[in-house]
């Protein structure tokens, strides 16, 4: 067993790494990785918004090209991150990216090698659109914007390129779970845009289609604007923000007020090197983290300016329905800006970092641990965020991202790792044991006080909402004990998939609602132990290299699990804590899925879960030598 000491000098030096990534406010804001799609795609939009009559940016557009000729990987494609397996979506935007800026011939030597890649992996250029649409399925929220990027770039054919319902867009946002869109709840504006792209370039043959969407024109454009940010970028996302521009200008319309907004939001995110982010940041999502953490590992006490940020997340908490998801007020969003959409899963995170901020006073937080008495801003914000994830809450008993009732698609579907985030925020509300006698079915027993606040209306929802986000989760759990996230996923595995993440973040909702002793969750710490690597560390699965992220992920989980796990949980921390002294936490692994499955890492991963993991070790380590 490795030494408490090097467990201590491991921890402070996680800790210290954390602390030094606050911004001089108090938050954090973190660092997204460097994406050659989203470069290729800001730089097809400024081009077409500069070629037809808007500003010229000329110089973004040439360092993005140069960018993306020196991060070809060595077999000729392109990934979505620096450190990320080709793959054809980005490999064909950045082809595309070449062609349209009519930069083919001064970087003919990129374009062959990516050319011979997807030769080698598709066969013919003619058998290439169709593997874009195999990759996504039904879902058309990436593969039509890939196509009509190749098809304004002239390298496919209008043909090869699905259209876009863009009418349906007029329609009440109610109607929208109804119509099956091809597209996911969040991609609205990228309905639009391309739908009228892809409308204006190739007519639909139904005479009464083609009057339909003549007539929409004009109202979904004032869709558009009435959704977009004011920041101009949507969802803070250079992809989607890109494939809206670059639309809108390649039909008449780069001056039109969406586009201009929408490039001063590319040009602002521009990065120096030359490179643009998958998105702004993830400043609410990593600020929740690091406090979760810092609170797993007792440091929250000694920790400054807490009382900046409650309140910096308090001002976080959506005040109004959201324009394009229909979201009520009461969630919270990834980022602090205003591209951001209240969703499944920063709420839960934001719940219970304001849980673990507030003082016990603010909450009148009985023995129980739960609101009981508690009123006052802190109690009701609280509350607040509790019933707009009830609400969120699908027929199946899962917890989805954004909209209730949207399955249609894979990323509008319940996901495991929101349903336990989900399930966790319950805990620290309503008091473990209370949440505990729920998913038992054990109500019949509960008492609260006569005069409590929140707790009567939210302890009725848990009755019937707890029980079920239990239910699906056994539903849903693997015949070999494991767990598959939905936002997350790792490259090395078959299919992208990561259970290592989705196990422990199931596992986590369990470990904290006192249900460690039932079937699945020992299941599920079975097969965590079962799939770890022969190093001692953790990957997406047995056999996937180690990494910091999901060797911190499992070590938190069996660090406070049965005794079986001691060897395994052993073998896990002397791992982890020689990544830390090999400063391997400054070294982040693509684990991240963004919209439409694209890859991203960020560079405070390694670094929170480390230090939850070890926090939690640390902890345990002194309980045990106090005996």
């Amino acid at each position: 067993m490795i030494s408490a000491d090097r467990v201590e000098t491991a921890y402070q030096t996680a800790l210290a790494m954390l602390l030094k990534e606050r911004t001089p406010e108090g938050h954090w804001v973190g660092e997204l990785s460097t994406s050659a799609l989203s470069t290729a795609t800001a730089v097809m939009a400024i081009h077409l918004v500069q070629t037809n009559g808007g500003a010229s940016h000329q110089s973004l557009i040439d360092g993005g090209l140069a960018w993306l000729a020196a991060h070809q990987n060595d077999d000729g494609g392109w990934g979505d991150t620096t450190v990320s397996f080709s793959n054809i979506s980005t490999t064909m935007l950045c082809r595309s990216a070449i062609y349209l800026t009519q930069s083919n011939t001064r970087l003919a030597l990129a374009v062959s090698r990516a050319e011979a890649w997807l030769a080698s992996q598709y066969g013919p250029p003619e058998k290439w659109p169709e593997a874009i649409r195999q990759r996504y399925g039904v879902d058309r929220t990436f593969a039509t914007p890939i196509l009509t990027t190749c098809a304004l770039a002239g390298l496919v054919s209008w043909d090869e390129v699905p259209p876009l319902p863009f009418e349906l867009a007029v329609l009440p946002q109610a109607w929208f779970r109804f119509v099956r869109l091809h597209v996911v709840s969040y991609a609205l504006p990228a309905l639009i845009a391309i739908g009228q792209c892809i409308y204006h370039h190739r007519k639909p043959w139904n005479p009464l289609t083609r009057i339909v969407r003549r007539l929409a024109l004009a109202r979904s454009l004032r869709v558009l604007e009435a959704i977009q940010p004011s920041s101009g970028g949507f969802l803070e996302a250079t992809p989607l923000t890109s494939f809206v521009t670059l639309s809108l200008a390649s039909i008449g319309h780069a001056n039109h007020p969406v586009a201009q907004l929408a490039v001063k939001f590319l040009v602002n995110s521009a990065r120096p090197d030359g490179s643009w982010a998958i998105d702004s940041n993830l400043a609410t999502w990593v600020t929740t983290l690091s406090i979760n953490a810092l609170a797993a590992a007792g440091e929250l006490d000694h920790l400054d300016r807490k009382d900046y940020l409650r309140d910096w997340l308090l001002n976080q908490q959506s005040k109004e329905r959201h324009p394009y998801t229909g979201a009520d007020p009461g969630g919270w969003a990834w980022t602090d800006l205003p591209g951001g959409v209240p969703d499944g899963d920063d709420t839960p995170g934001a719940i219970l970092a304001l849980a673990h901020l507030s003082e016990p006073e603010a909450l009148a937080k009985d023995s129980t641990n739960s609101f009981a008495n508690a009123s006052g801003s802190d109690a009701d914000v609280i509350a607040m965020g509790i019933q707009w994830i009830f609400a969120l809450q699908n027929r199946d008993g899962g917890t989805p991202t954004f909209c209730r009732g949207w399955g249609h698609l894979p990323f509008d579907r319940s996901g495991t790792d929101l349903t336990a985030h989900f399930l966790r925020s319950l805990s620290v509300v309503i008091g473990r044991k209370l949440a505990n006698q729920l998913a038992r079915g054990e109500f019949l027993l509960i008492r609260w006080p006569k005069d409590a606040k929140h707790l009567p209306t939210i302890y009725w929802k848990g009755v019937t909402s707890i029980p079920r986000a239990f239910a699906y989760l056994a539903r849903t759990q693997r015949p070999d004990g494991s767990w598959l996230p939905l936002w997350f996923g790792n490259q090395h595995m078959p299919n992208d998939e990561n259970p290592t993440y989705g196990t422990t973040r199931v596992l986590a909702a369990y470990r904290d609602l006192g249900m460690m002793d039932t079937e699945p969750a020992q299941k599920g710490l079975a097969w965590l132990a079962q799939n770890q690597n022969l190093d001692g560390g953790w990957g997406g699965g047995l056999g996937s290299p180690s990494s910091v992220e999901e060797t911190a992920l499992a070590v938190e989980i069996l660090a406070d699990s049965a005794p079986q796990s001691t060897d395994a949980v052993n073998r896990g921390i002397a791992w982890l804590v020689e990544q830390v002294e090999l400063k391997a936490l400054a070294k982040s692994a693509p684990i991240g899925f963004y919209f439409a499955k694209l890859w991203y890492y960020e560079r405070l991963y390694p670094i929170i879960f480390t230090v939850s993991a070890l926090g939690r070790v640390r902890k345990k380590l002194k309980e045990l030598t106090s005996c």
